[in-house]
Formats: C-alpha cells, sequence, structure tokens
C-alpha cells in the first residue's frame, strides 16, 4: 500500500477546497428576481415565522370554524426580490412566479382534452337546461401562503380550478333572478338562461365573493373572474329563440297595457283634481257671500240687511231689461 506522501496530501486538500469553494460558495449563491418570491428549506424544513399560522391572517377571514381548522398552515420567512443570497448544501431553494395568470375557466389541468380543449365549460340550469359557458379567470399565487402551494397542496391549480368550476356550478343550478330596485320581485319567465344572460355582472360578483377564500384554501389568489357568454344547446336554441320572442311580445303587451291604464289614471287624477277646483271656485263667492252677511247683521242690525238686500235687487233691475211682477 502506497504511503501518503506530503505532495499526495497537499493535492488532496487543494482538491477538496476547490470542491468546497465549487460546491458551496460559488453555487451557494442565488437571486430572486421582481415577479418571484423564494423560500429556503433546511433538511427539508422550511424557515417559518416562529409558530404564527394562516389562521391569523386576514386572508383566513372568510373561512368558518371548521374551514379554519382544516386549512391552516405554518407561515414562512419569505424571501424578497434582489440578492444575491446564500444557502448552505444541506438548504434548498424554492422560488415561485407571483405574476397574474390568465386562463380560460373550462380549462383542467389534469386533462386538457376535457370541456372541448378547454374551451367551452357545461353547466345545468335549475329547469334543466344544459348550457355551455365560456369566459376567464385571474388569479396569482398567494405570498402570504407560500407553504400552501408548494407543500400543503400537491396541484394547486388544479383544486383552484376545481373548486372555481364546483361553485359556479351550484349557482348556474339555483340562480334565480334578483328582485328589482324597488323591492318588486323579478317576473319568473321560466327560462332561467334568460336570467343568467341578463345578470353576467351579478354572477361574477358573487364568484369573486365565493373564490376569496381560495388564497386561504390552495395559496393561489383569485384576483377576478369574466363569465363572457352563457349559451343553449344548438339542439334546442331555435326553440328557445321562438319562446324569447313569444315572451318578448308578451312583454311588450303587458308594457303597453300597463303605459295605457297609467296614463288613463293620470288623466282621471286630474280631471278630479279640475273638478274639485272647480266646485271650489262656485263656493268660496257664497261662503265670502255668507260671512259678509253675518257681518252686516251683527253689526248693523236689521235695518242694514234689508238695505243691502233692496241694493242688491236695484242692481238687478238696472241689468234687466223686463220684469214681470206678481200681483196679489
Amino acid at each position: 500500500m502506497p504511503s501518503l506522501t506530503p505532495d499526495l496530501f497537499l493535492g488532496c486538500m487543494i482538491g477538496f477546497f476547490a470542491w468546497f469553494a465549487v460546491r458551496c460558495v460559488l453555487s451557494g449563491f442565488f437571486t430572486v428576481n421582481q415577479n418571484e418570491r423564494a423560500v429556503k428549506t433546511s433538511f427539508g424544513r422550511v424557515e417559518r415565522l416562529g409558530e404564527a399560522t394562516t389562521a391569523e391572517d386576514p386572508i383566513s377571514a372568510s373561512l368558518n370554524a371548521e374551514e379554519k381548522q382544516r386549512y391552516t398552515y405554518p407561515q414562512v420567512r419569505v424571501i424578497p426580490p434582489g440578492g444575491p443570497y446564500f444557502k448552505w448544501p444541506w438548504e434548498k431553494v424554492y422560488k415561485v412566479s407571483i405574476a397574474t395568470e390568465t386562463v380560460s375557466m373550462a380549462l383542467d389541468p389534469g386533462s386538457p382534452s376535457a370541456n372541448n380543449s378547454g374551451t367551452i365549460l357545461e353547466a345545468v340550469t335549475k329547469d334543466q337546461l344544459n348550457t355551455g359557458l365560456s369566459g376567464q379567470i385571474r388569479f396569482k399565487v398567494s405570498e402570504r401562503n407560500l407553504y400552501a402551494y408548494l407543500f400543503g397542496v400537491k396541484y394547486p391549480i388544479a383544486h383552484i380550478m376545481g373548486y372555481f368550476v364546483s361553485v359556479l356550478r351550484e349557482r348556474i343550478a339555483n340562480f334565480e333572478a334578483p328582485a328589482a330596485a324597488d323591492g318588486t320581485p323579478a317576473v319568473q319567465t321560466g327560462i332561467s338562461i334568460n336570467d343568467l344572460r341578463k345578470n353576467l355582472r351579478d354572477i361574477n360578483e358573487h364568484m369573486d365573493k365565493e373564490c376569496a377564500c381560495s388564497a386561504a384554501r390552495y395559496g393561489m389568489q383569485l384576483d377576478a373572474s369574466l363569465i363572457t357568454s352563457i349559451d343553449p344547446p344548438p339542439e334546442v336554441e331555435s326553440a328557445l329563440a321562438a319562446i324569447n320572442t313569444a315572451h318578448n311580445q308578451v312583454s311588450s303587451d303587458i308594457s303597453l297595457a300597463q303605459a295605457s291604464a297609467d296614463q288613463k289614471i293620470v288623466q282621471s287624477r286630474r280631471a278630479v283634481e279640475i273638478e274639485t277646483l272647480k266646485a271650489q271656485a262656485e263656493v268660496e263667492p257664497l261662503t265670502l257671500l255668507a260671512y259678509q252677511l253675518s257681518e252686516l247683521k251683527a253689526n248693523g242690525g236689521k235695518g242694514a240687511l234689508e238695505a243691502y238686500v233692496r241694493n242688491v235687487r236695484l242692481g238687478l233691475y238696472t241689468q234687466a231689461s223686463r220684469i214681470v211682477m206678481e200681483v196679489k
């Protein structure tokens, strides 16, 4: 067995230090881009912020008590953009892009060919009409819950898409047209797809509200959803168009009848007001005359009242062209 000479020992030491410099020093530095966030693990355990969890974070405000127990994740130390940072060989860095992404709401990450290759999402309305929905959703990774995105959920995008689709289908299946602004209930047409089309904005707002808990659940934040169209199956589209035409005609007739009735009511009220004013105009002189006569009788005695009657009679005589007197 050859002995370890000083030159061989020196060569081994130089080789070790060279390997250490390359492995631990040069490759230990890393940077984080502006649209990225990073977390670091040591022997597989992520660096945490003490005992803090997402249950105390504002992102869990939309969860109920049972959901808070299910979706409680530790809060981790997030490495912000910049650098260079250093890590040891036993440490590993996970970088995540927090840029907002837009995908079709019909996308199925587990099966790209599903839902007509991710273009149309099918849903059933309350009157058992199979409809096709198209639109987009925007989402991004939640910086406040990177643990759930990286370690808590195996495939976060599949979870958030599945959750969104389930909430949307439940909403479509139970949707009812909201009441009017004055509190009167909406007119029921029996065709739920018409109500859905007229209330796309309300449906989008409902989806944003219901999916606000996605960041606490899966570590992905739903920024917005936009349903652009709701279409019936081709085999019933012509029948639905005919029904809509008949319904629009009926609605038009009802509106015209209501307008005519309202106009007649307004005219009747105006006529009543006019006749009331006429009656008041005829009664007012008589009322004033009675008042004046009462004042004359009270202040001037019987003679004043008889004189007033005589003067009125003389005035009438001057205006008459012929007088007929009764002779006893």
